[in-house]
């Protein structure tokens, strides 16, 4: 362990019984819980909810060719930012995942906002799930239920009682669901192609006042930008596999494995679930379904036996997804809270190695949004909000120590370099103003919450950082580093 520079210990709190000898040791996670295989997973199940709903409202936007153009660009945007988070993982192996990329390279400033803008997505985006659970189970007259929210309560009671048993059961459960939920898309591909015709893929009517409007652009150039968002749903939130660094295996060689894996899974299973889904119905048909899939499966209507199939593996998806992503939101929090970044408290484990607090807070954040809004896609344009800013950030992390630190040891190299992240990082930026022509209210709720952090850690947290912690300590000696080169 180094030692912290000067000019560190003036901005991080002395040594007292906080920070003392057992301040890490009760901030502990299992280590050595998960391998590449359950990684993978991890990163499916993230994102893999995505799949079944969401991003054909993207049509509405772009129409079919516009939301084509809109998925390829994000797709790219991922590639070029997994790749780059695989180099950053390799590097610093920790729990902060893009919070402790940031801090190396833009400081404790840009590691703050980078870890805020992670949270964000991490604790709106379960939320949303959990509302759309509820209205899933409710429509499909399960457990004779008439309203969602006692469901949602208990998504989150049920799930964040599991990740509190342990990391190891957590992910193998998450890995089971995620497989039904992958098997479930590829049954529906199967019987979608057989029903498959291209010409209704445009089918959309063009839009006379849109410029360069035509049948497969029917809302125009403008239309590309706009279904960004719904582009990105297609791959939201696989860069959450960095996060569980100090509980895998050998994490150097396992996460950039695993973060591969998972974006190339993604990717077959966007194209499949896309034009399947457009070319089986139609995109005008499923362009509002809140159950594109199975709309695409009842062409007259009628319930199939595949449409009930899929339309309960659709429940498996959002499951997967809430699940993984509270361990995400869960990660981050801990990390954050760890480094000082917010109330030390919440950073605590229990006696199975599990940050008990930085379950049930969000938690109990996540079920009083879900049951006093109800709005769940409003929660979900906020928690892509968040994304895209932490998406620009840790893309320009890479390009940062890519420039500054050259000679920093990487066991896995960026295939591109810096080419590569700077392509990410115009991509998020781009996405990042999408989000206000699709909501400027989810935008501005994100902005407003941004504004609060930053009060907290410009007039408190900032001056009370823990030099030990992982992510601090590797800042640290990076500019003791710097120092003695100079000297």
């Amino acid at each position: 362990m180094t030692q912290a520079r000067p000019e560190q210990e003036r901005t991080t709190a002395p040594p007292g019984p906080a920070t003392g000898d057992d301040y890490l040791e009760r901030r502990a996670l299992r280590r050595g819980s998960a391998g590449w295989v359950l990684l993978t997973g991890l990163g499916v199940a993230y994102v893999v909810s995505g799949d079944f709903s969401g991003w054909n409202f993207g049509l509405a936007e772009g129409g079919f060719g516009g939301l084509a153009v809109a998925t390829v660009l994000m797709g790219v945007m991922y590639t070029c930012m997994v790749f780059s988070l695989a180099e950053l993982s390799s590097i610093l192996p920790t729990a902060g995942g893009g919070y402790g990329f940031a801090r190396r390279a833009l400081g404790p400033w840009g590691g703050f906002l980078t870890g805020t803008a992670i949270l964000i997505e991490y604790v709106l985006a379960p939320a949303a799930i959990s509302i759309f659970i509820g209205d899933y189970v409710e429509s499909l007259g399960l457990f004779g239920l008439e309203a969602g929210w006692p469901l949602t309560l208990a998504c989150f009671a049920i799930f964040i009682g599991i990740h509190l048993w342990g990391v190891g059961e957590a992910l193998r459960f998450s890995f089971a669901v995620t497989g039904i939920a992958v098997a479930a898309l590829l049954v529906f591909a199967v019987g979608a192609f057989a029903e498959f015709d291209a010409s209704g893929l445009n089918d959309i009517k063009p839009d006379p006042a849109a410029f360069g409007a035509n049948s497969w652009l029917p809302y125009g150039i403008l239309g590309i930008w706009a279904a960004f968002p719904f582009g990105m749903w297609f791959f939201l939130g696989v860069e959450g596999v960095p996060l569980a660094a100090e509980e895998t295996r050998n994490p150097a060689r396992t996460l950039p494995k695993a973060i591969r894996w998972s974006m190339l899974i993604l990717v077959c299973l966007a194209l499949l679930t896309f034009f399947a889904s457009a070319g089986a119905r139609g995109s005008a048909a499923i362009q509002s379904a809140g159950n594109p899939l199975v709309e695409a499966l009842q062409p007259d209507g009628e319930p199939t036996t595949l449409s009930r199939i899929v339309n309960y593996a659709g429940l498996a998806g959002l499951v997967a997804s809430f699940f993984s992503l509270i361990y995400a939101g869960s990660r981050q929090l801990f990390a954050l809270s760890r480094a000082g970044y917010l109330p030390k408290f919440l950073s605590l484990t229990s006696r199975r190695k599990a940050p008990y607090l930085g379950l049930l807070v969000p938690g109990a954040i996540g079920f009083a949004l879900a049951a006093a809004s109800g709005n769940g896609a409003r929660m979900l344009n906020v928690a892509v909000f968040g994304a895209t800013i932490s998406y620009a950030l840790m893309s320009l992390s890479h390009i940062v120590l890519r420039r500054r630190e050259p000679q920093l040891s990487r066991p896995y190299r960026t295939p591109g370099g810096v080419l590569t992240s700077s392509v990410a990082l115009v991509l998020a930026c781009a996405a990042l103003v999408a989000t206000f022509l699709v909501d400027v209210v989810a935008a501005f709720i994100a902005l407003g919450v941004y504004v609060v952090a930053i009060a907290y850690f410009g007039f408190y947290s900032r001056k009370h950082l823990v030099a030990q912690a992982p992510e601090e300590e590797f800042a640290a000696l990076a500019a003791a580093e710097a120092e003695l080169e100079r000297n």
